[in-house]
């Protein structure tokens, strides 16, 4: 009533009234829908009733809860309608009061199930959406009713249950998600909620989000669609799925610009806002690891189900790596020292998926985004909590109309925040199971405590375990999802994050990477710590370190520091503190520290990666040293702080340089600071590294293998080594090289099997030492335990194997070598104390041990470095601590351990490298670098120090002898031996007196023993030639005692010594004593090529040495004189020892010092006279002397080989070979050897040896005479040196009777006779020692020279009596040896008066004068045996036969004989008429001869011209060309041109060539010798002429080819003549030119030639017409004619002249006159002119006078105008003129 009356007043206090009476539940039930009515009526009264009417709602409902049906409906609609009020204060609470009663209407529905008791008559039916029908409880029906309607009004449709027409979408949105939020467990139980969720809200929903984004209700259906994921997703699974997609996608979409399918599909851009919300309830989603898990499960999982999680993760990366520009880039992450240069690390292909790609958006996206730079330059780029965060997120604006203001990296910090919920929802499900099942898991009794679990093996798990299903999934999702969360995780972890972020991502990097590795997926666990590596140590840091050098700055050692100063090194300031790890890479490396710890038992190969990355971290760690721990504030980064702000854009636009501070928090903030940023100095950061390897103790021997291999392949890898299969050191796989060195920045691979790895530079080691050996040290200690007691597989192979590749790797650098031998010697010695048990694994244990020692003591080559010495020096030293601590307990190994003691020993029969190879070097290399002292031993300080300590063990096993075996006291015996030779002088002579003869005692006791004496005495044996060997001991006392007491008891006891035991002697003592001193010899003898000065010190223990050779060689020498005959040939092994001491002769002669060389061969001459006494043995015997020349034959060659080829002059130096100059008594010595070889062998078969053999022997002799080096010449002008002699003995004995030996003979004789001239040389005198003289520097003093000049005085007339002896032998025509004699007497006679003195104190025939007689002699015999035996010689002989002769004459005819000049008149006189006999000789034997047809032209052309040239009275100056104006054009000068072919010269140039040349007033250079050229010229008239009446055929041809060379000498005379008076005019000339020109004129007024004789001559066949001319051809003209036949007149020279004679005629001055003597009676009367033609013609020269051809005439005197005169007559008598 009061409600009704309207009055506000009385509305108000009725209101309150009913109120008060509902809440005292004091009206009835049935009161209630008047109430309502009552209500309804007053709404539109004032703002206090309608708050008042909310207030007695809420009371009346909540107090009675069984309004159901329309009464609720018609309550609801009231509150509907105030909340639609315009008045916000009755909205907001109609709103409130609304929200409490649906929340009350739904949790009576709660109630009604829990009572339970409903009668079925209660229950009302219900449609369901899907049509099916229900009966629901009355409380159940208003539930589903309202909630149903509110899902209606929230699409905009009519609702069923209240009477509203609309209704806010946001409002209706917002109950939704209340009674979601509040009963979602009630909806699950209720089929028809869910059924209204799935028909009603899910398409709602979807709808709102899909249409055009409205902030308020996209707001609000985005916080449903989380209470619905969250809460319903297995309940609503498709739509679940569907929700899933479409976040991801809103959350892929990218704000500026989307995607082009889905602007394609009509889609709006969505805006940041959106996209924010969909990450907001990402977030929240992420977080809960197990909803993940099941939508993995429920999706991923299933066969053709939507990858829900694979995009989600996809997406999230894609999202936090869409504006790197945002986000920064952290400087810290590049190191310190180092330039943040964009070619990040991550930028390289991880196991072959393109992931790093991703990860190295930084540069790509970047670029593209240039132009986004410049809009946010005024911001610092990064992540951080404080400065990204909204302060109330986005979800909760609920009271916005349009979207709040959003940070722009806000959206990537959720997108950080998803990504680290996912790593740590993996990490904190899996980690409680895996410590579960594998550490905490049940063990049986006396199971150790497994300290280091393998990874998971999820087939073992029971499939039906809900636990072993979840990490099913996880395991599938991380296999999965890796590699996009590694490209995420590794691009956010190198952007500008503030701590707390870097924090997270690096908590979620381990997380991943634990689970991965308890897991058992190792792909992804490599991967993971493969990016951990780079992120903990910068490659850059590694390579820039070395190029960091704070003093002097020095060039980059290799490619990578090069590249790196290229790129970044070069920017200001970059290089101000040296490189580093910043904060940040150690928190990464403490992370991947801990993680591999954790992971530590099932790591397997992946061990060498992180290995790799913690010797970088020790290596930047131990170089940047106690750097004090950076400040807080500290900007990491060179010049950090220098840019605030604003960013350098490279110029290429590549990508822009973002110069961030490395921390964001402020210096104020002190909470403590997270763990992973905590003690992060380098010590703490080098024991946590260092834990890791302490670790190893608790490994299983599988994983403690694989941790031991994969440290062995890292040091193996630094140190360059590549191994063969075999060995534990694996070669490197290709995926190792990538992972080990970073893209870009790795230097090119040094050479095949060497690998720099991450950067390091090898020469750091240098200084450190080797990381991987120095730790494999510390775990072999660690783990001795199991280096004794497990599989040597497990980890003695491994260590021990690489340990000692290193070892006894030459190229490694010497301090890793050494470091590498220091640790396994720690090891050699603990492993043998440690043995506890006297089983069978002792013998074992001990036989490795030793084993492994022992290739480290004994060196691999005979190479030897100070290292390698060292190294030897440290395995001896850890020998004697084994043998002096586990000496007594050692059961094997005797065998290895003399071995190395005997293995410090120098040999003692090494010779040094420069000495010829001889069966005794084995050392040469070790020997050939430097020159050993005269003991030839190192005198290294390092080889002594290694005697002394192997010494001291060997005193230590000598101790205990008892123990040995026979096989091992045999190797103590020869090891002591080696001992006993060491130069040492104290440690040699314990070794060979005391301890040798305690051993010997040792053997003598045993000996005693019947059944062992055999063994024993053999033993002994060993002993004696043991000490035998010291007879070669350095000392000579010592030595020249064992010789001769070895050698008397031979002489001694050698008659009744049984063959056996001589053929012992022999073979065991006599030759092995030889060879050892030889050896020893050749190792102390200097060697020559070095050069050095010796002092006279040290060169006597070299004559010592020989003493003792003499000395050896002497009593051998005895030996088989006195036991040849009656022993030693007797001896099956006879001829190999005769080899074998001939060959130690001849290697004496090769290599001894020539001391020792003449005794050797007197030794050898000794043996072969006693061996042709043994008659009876002849084949033997025979044999034996066939030995002894072979070896002769050998010997020759190192005369040979330096024979007559050494230039002459050379001083006595050795040639190629190492032979030492030989000296004359060793020549004689041997030349007497090959002739006692050779009579030995004559007296046993009596016949010469064969012609092969002859010539090797005259070879050899020829050797010995030429032989450049010996030290001690004689002279040898006077009289033949001793070797001289001995060798041309040798030669007279040879039998010549035999085919060819003759020819032989004198081929070698001819050669003997050339020697002073070809190869006499100068000598310099050597000191009187034989040993070295060739290396001696003594100063010049007496020079002598070998000049063979008695020898070529004794050879020429030898070889004259031989020739005469042959004659008749065609052979010595036919195979040249007569044409080597010619060729052999021409030098001398060429050289003339150039040739050497014939003897210093005598008064000797020059030596071309005795070349010349010898000569003549034989060309004397010589025409008429080539004519008589022409049938047997060949053409080609004949030829050079003659060729031969005329070129001896020439070269006598033609000699220089200027030095003549200075002679006295009568000498120089005697000195022309010896010459004479050349021209007589060729007048007389030579030129009948030369005729003949088998003797070519050109050979009588070349004398005729040699007689030319030798008619010669003056030299003109032919180089004065005349001026070329004044030449007449068709001048033929009246020189012959130097370049014109003999055969051209042969031919006149024209017939009857009148030309004159251009003249001179130069009188030109006379000959000294006028005479002898006037012969010359008399004898080539002769030659033409037809004077001599014998054999004209013969003579006509000869007569022919000589006519040119005279016509071309008349010419020269009388052109010269005409050219140079018409110049001259009255100046007379010289005498000789007037004697010449009347000599030729009278010459050619008396010459008569052949007729036919210029025919011939001018043909071009001269032989062929010289002896008769085709007819004259008659048709020719008349001029024609004439010629012809004036050619053929016995005039026809004058013809030829006849243009100059009419020259000379037609002269008006007065022509030269003479006077001479004439034959023609005396004119009665003198006519006016003078003389009378008759007179003319027969003057008669002086030669004809002297020579007695004519008689003494009266003198006339001529001119030569009335010569030309009588010569013109002739000519005009001859053309038949006044006939």
């Amino acid at each position: 009533m009061g409600c009704a009356t309207k009055n506000a007043k009385v509305v108000a206090i009725s209101l309150g009234s009913l109120q008060r009476l509902i809440a005292l539940k004091a009206v009835p039930q049935s009161a209630v829908p008047l109430i309502i009515s009552t209500m309804s009526d007053c709404i539109n009264q004032g703002v206090d009733i309608q708050l008042r009417i909310l207030q007695t709602l809420l009371s009346l409902i909540t107090n009675f809860p069984a309004v159901h049906g329309p009464l609720l409906g018609d309550a609801l609609l009231l509150c509907f309608r105030l909340q639609e009020s315009r008045i916000a204060v009755v909205s907001s609470t109609a709103a409130a009061t609304l929200r409490q009663l649906v929340m009350f209407v739904v949790d009576k529905v709660v109630d009604e199930d829990r009572r339970d008791e409903l009668s079925s008559g209660d229950q009302i039916e219900a449609v369901l959406p899907n049509g099916a029908t229900t009966r629901l409880g009355p409380s159940a029906h208003d539930a589903y009713a309202v909630f149903e309607d509110l899902c209606l009004l929230a699409n905009s449709e009519h609702p069923r249950f209240l009477k509203l027409d609309s209704l806010r979408k946001t409002f209706a949105l917002e109950l939704i998600e209340s009674v979601l939020t509040n009963y979602h467990d009630l909806f699950r139980k209720h089929t028809e909620l869910l059924l209204l969720l799935q028909h009603h809200l899910c398409p709602l929903v979807h709808k709102s989000l899909s249409d055009r984004p409205n902030f308020p209700l996209t707001l609000r259906c985005t916080r449903v669609v989380f209470l619905l994921l969250k809460q319903f997703s297995l309940e609503l699974k498709t739509e679940s799925e569907v929700f899933l997609m479409l976040l991801i996608r809103i959350v892929g979409a990218e704000s500026s610009d989307a995607d082009p399918a889905d602007s394609a599909q009509g889609h709006p851009t969505r805006p940041l806002w959106m996209r924010v919300l969909a990450m907001e309830i990402m977030r929240g989603l992420c977080s809960d690891a197990e909803l993940m898990r099941s939508v993995w499960d429920r999706y991923d999982a299933e066969e053709g189900g939507s990858k829900v999680v694979t995009s989600l993760i996809t997406a999230l990366k894609r999202l936090v790596t869409e504006r790197p520009q945002l986000l920064g880039v952290c400087q810290q992450m590049f190191g310190i020292g180092v330039s943040a240069h964009p070619s990040s690390s991550s930028t390289e292909n991880l196991y072959g998926l393109d992931v790093g790609g991703v990860a190295g958006m930084v540069a790509s996206a970047a670029s593209a985004t240039v132009s986004g730079v410049a809009n946010m330059i005024s911001s610092e780029a990064g992540l951080s909590v404080q400065g990204s965060a909204m302060k109330l997120q986005c979800i909760d604006q609920l009271d916005k109309a349009d979207s709040p203001p959003i940070p722009e990296s806000y959206l990537y910090l959720l997108g950080v925040q998803c990504l680290v919920s996912l790593c740590e929802g993996f990490a904190a499900f899996t980690a409680p199971l895996y410590n579960s099942i594998m550490v905490q898991k049940p063990r049986s009794a006396g199971e150790p405590v497994i300290r280091a679990p393998p990874a998971l093996d999820l087939s073992q798990l029971q499939t039906d375990d809900p636990a072993a299903k979840q990490l099913h999934t996880v395991h599938d999702m991380v296999e999965s999802g890796w590699p996009a969360l590694l490209a995420a995780l590794s691009f956010l972890i190198s952007t500008n994050l503030s701590d707390e972020l870097f924090v997270d991502v690096l908590a979620s990097y381990q997380a991943l990477t634990t689970v991965s590795g308890m897991l058992g997926l190792t792909t992804p666990r490599d991967a993971f710590f493969t990016s951990l590596a780079r992120l903990a140590i910068p490659t850059r840091v590694v390579s820039s370190i070395d190029s960091y050098v704070p003093v002097e700055p020095s060039t980059p050692r290799t490619a990578a520091s090069a590249i790196s100063e290229s790129f970044g090194m070069s920017l200001p300031g970059a290089n101000t503190q040296p490189p580093g790890l910043s904060e940040r890479n150690m928190a990464c490396l403490k992370v991947l520290v801990a993680s591999a710890l954790f992971l530590a038992g099932s790591l397997g190969e992946s061990w060498f990666d992180i290995l790799e990355a913690l010797q970088n971290a020790d290596y930047v760690l131990t170089m940047r040293g106690a750097r004090p721990v950076a400040n807080k504030r500290n900007t990491i980064g060179p010049g950090a702080g220098s840019l605030p702000g604003s960013r350098s854009v490279s110029a290429s636009g590549s990508s822009p340089q973002i110069a961030a501070s490395g921390s964001t928090q402020q210096a104020a903030t002190t909470q403590p600071r997270h763990p992973l940023l905590a003690d992060l100095e380098p010590d703490s950061l080098q024991h946590a590294i260092q834990r890791l390897f302490d670790a190893s103790k608790s490994l299983e021997d599988g994983a403690f293998c694989d941790f031991v291999k994969a440290l062995c392949k890292l040091s193996a890898a630094m140190i360059g080594m590549q191994s063969d299969a075999g060995e534990p050191l694996t070669a490197e796989t290709e995926s190792a090289d990538e992972l080990a060195s970073s893209a870009g920045l790795s230097p090119p691979v040094e050479s095949a099997h060497r690998r720099r790895v991450s950067g390091i530079h090898l020469p750091r080691t240098l200084r450190s030492g080797d990381f991987g050996i120095s730790k494999l040290g510390g775990v072999a200690m660690l783990n001795i335990h199991r280096l004794i007691y497990r599989s040597p597989e497990v980890a003695w192979d491994p260590v021990t194997g690489h340990l000692l590749s290193v070892v006894r790797h030459p190229h490694a650098p010497p301090t890793i070598r050494t470091q590498a031998a220091r640790v396994l010697d720690d090891i050699l010695v603990v492993v043998p104390r440690n043995i506890s048990t006297t089983g069978e694994l002792q013998p074992k244990v001990q036989r490795r041990v030793l084993d492994v020692l022992a290739q480290q003591v004994i060196p691999d080559s005979a190479v030897s470095s100070s290292t390698t010495v060292e190294i030897r020096r440290m395995g001896l030293e850890t020998l004697h601590q084994i043998l002096q601590s586990s000496g007594h307990t050692l059961v094997v190994g005797w065998e290895t351990i003399f071995e190395m003691l005997g293995s410090v020993c120098k040999p003692a029969n090494t010779t040094p490298a420069s000495l010829a190879p001889t069966p005794a070097t084995s050392l040469q290399q070790e020997l050939g670098r430097n020159r050993p002292p005269p003991l030839g031993y190192l005198n290294e300080k390092g080889y002594t120090s290694l005697v002394k300590i192997a010494f001291q063990s060997l005193t230590l096993v000598c101790d205990s002898l008892s123990s040995l075996s026979p096989e091992h006291l045999r190797l103590c015996i020869s090891t002591l031996g080696q001992f006993g030779r060491q130069a040492d002088t104290n440690i040699a002579l314990t070794a060979a007196e005391s301890l040798l003869w305690g051993v010997s005692d040792s053997i003598q006791a045993k000996r005693r023993e019947e059944d062992k004496e055999s063994e024993y005495s053999a033993l002994w044996m060993s002993l004696l030639l043991e000490v035998l060997g010291l007879c070669t001991d350095a000392r000579p006392e010592v030595r020249v005692g064992a010789i001769q007491t070895l050698f008397r008891t031979l002489q001694l006891y050698g008659a009744t010594l049984s063959l056996e035991t001589w053929d012992e002697c022999i073979w065991k003592v006599t030759f092995p004593l030889l060879d050892s001193i030889t050896a020893s010899i050749r190792r102390s003898a200097p060697v020559a090529h070095g050069g050095e000065d010796l002092a006279p010190a040290e060169v006597a223990p070299d004559l010592q040495w020989d003493e003792s050779k003499i000395l050896a060689l002497q009593s051998i020498g005895s030996v088989f004189q006195d036991f040849l005959t009656t022993k030693i040939i007797q001896l099956d092994s006879f001829t190999k020892a005769w080899e074998v001491f001939v060959g130690h002769i001849q290697d004496s002669w090769l290599h001894d010092n020539r001391s020792i060389t003449a005794p050797a061969l007197r030794c050898l001459e000794k043996a072969i006279r006693s061996c042709s006494a043994a008659e009876e043995l002849k084949a033997r015997t025979m044999e034996a002397l066939e030995i002894a020349w072979r070896a002769c034959d050998e010997m020759g060659c190192a005369v040979v080989e330096q024979g007559p080829s050494s230039p002459v002059g050379k001083a006595a130096v050795v040639s190629s070979s190492d032979v030492k100059p030989l000296t004359q008594e060793s020549l004689m010595a041997y030349v007497d050897v090959i002739r006692c070889t050779r009579s030995a062998g004559r007296l046993l078969e009596d016949r010469e040896w064969p012609l092969d053999r002859l010539t090797r022997l005259m070879t050899i002799l020829k050797g010995v005479l030429t032989y450049p080096s010996s030290p001690d010449i004689r002279p040898d002008v006077d009289a033949l040196s001793p070797v001289q002699s001995v060798v041309m003995e040798a030669v007279d004995s040879i039998e010549l009777s035999a085919q060819g030996v003759a020819s032989l003979v004198l081929r070698d004789l001819s050669e003997y006779a050339t020697l002073p001239f070809l190869a006499a040389f100068d000598v310099q005198a050597a000191p009187a020692l034989g040993g070295a003289s060739s290396s001696t520097k003594a100063p010049r003093t007496a020079v002598s020279r070998v000049t063979y000049i008695a020898l070529s005085k004794k050879a020429m007339p030898l070889l004259v009596d031989l020739f005469l002896r042959f004659r008749k032998d065609p052979a010595i025509y036919a195979d040249g040896t007569v044409e080597a004699l010619f060729a052999a007497y021409s030098i001398p006679i060429k050289l003339k008066y150039e040739c050497p003195a014939p003897s210093k104190f005598g008064k000797d025939q020059p030596l071309w004068k005795t070349a010349t007689t010898s000569f003549l002699r034989i060309i004397k015999e010589c025409g008429p045996q080539v004519r008589a035996l022409q049938s047997d010689i060949p053409a080609d002989r004949v030829e050079g036969i003659w060729r031969q002769v005329v070129d001896t004459f020439r070269g006598g005819i033609l000699a220089d004989c200027s030095a003549a000049e200075h002679f006295s008149l009568d000498v120089q006189e005697s000195e022309e008429n010896f010459d004479l006999s050349l021209i007589a000789s060729l007048e007389i034997d030579v030129v009948p001869y030369l005729g003949d047809t088998s003797v070519p032209d050109y050979i009588v052309s070349q004398l005729a011209r040699v007689l030319q040239q030798g008619s010669r009275l003056r030299e003109t100056d032919e180089d004065l060309p005349p001026s070329p104006s004044s030449l007449p054009d068709d001048l033929r000068t009246s020189k012959i041109p130097e370049d014109r072919t003999p055969k051209e010269l042969d031919k006149p140039q024209r017939f009857g060539d009148g030309s004159i040349g251009m003249g001179t007033t130069a009188s030109g250079r006379f000959v000294p010798r006028e005479r002898f050229s006037y012969w010359c010229f008399d004898l080539l008239f002769l030659i033409c002429s037809d004077t001599s009446q014998d054999q004209i055929p013969s003579r006509k041809r000869i007569a022919a080819l000589s006519l040119p060379s005279l016509l071309e000498r008349c010419r020269m005379t009388l052109v010269a003549y005409v050219a140079d008076e018409s110049l001259r005019g009255n100046l007379p000339f010289p005498r000789i030119r007037e004697e010449e020109l009347l000599y030729v004129l009278q010459k050619l007024l008396a010459l008569k030639l052949w007729p036919g004789t210029l025919w011939a001559a001018l043909s071009d066949s001269p032989s062929a017409h010289s002896a008769e001319q085709p007819l004259i051809d008659q048709s020719l003209s008349p001029s024609a004619l004439i010629a012809d036949a004036v050619k053929r007149s016995t005039k026809a020279h004058l013809f030829h002249f006849y243009p100059v004679l009419c020259e000379i005629v037609s002269i008006p001055r007065k022509t030269p006159t003479a006077w001479v003597m004439s034959a023609a009676p005396r004119a009665i009367t003198t006519s006016l002119s003078g003389t009378t033609s008759a007179e003319a013609r027969n003057s008669v020269t002086w030669t004809d006078v002297t020579s007695g051809t004519a008689s003494e005439g009266h003198a006339v005197e001529l001119d030569a105008r009335t010569l030309v005169k009588e010569c013109l007559k002739e000519v005009g008598r001859e053309l038949g003129v006044g006939r």
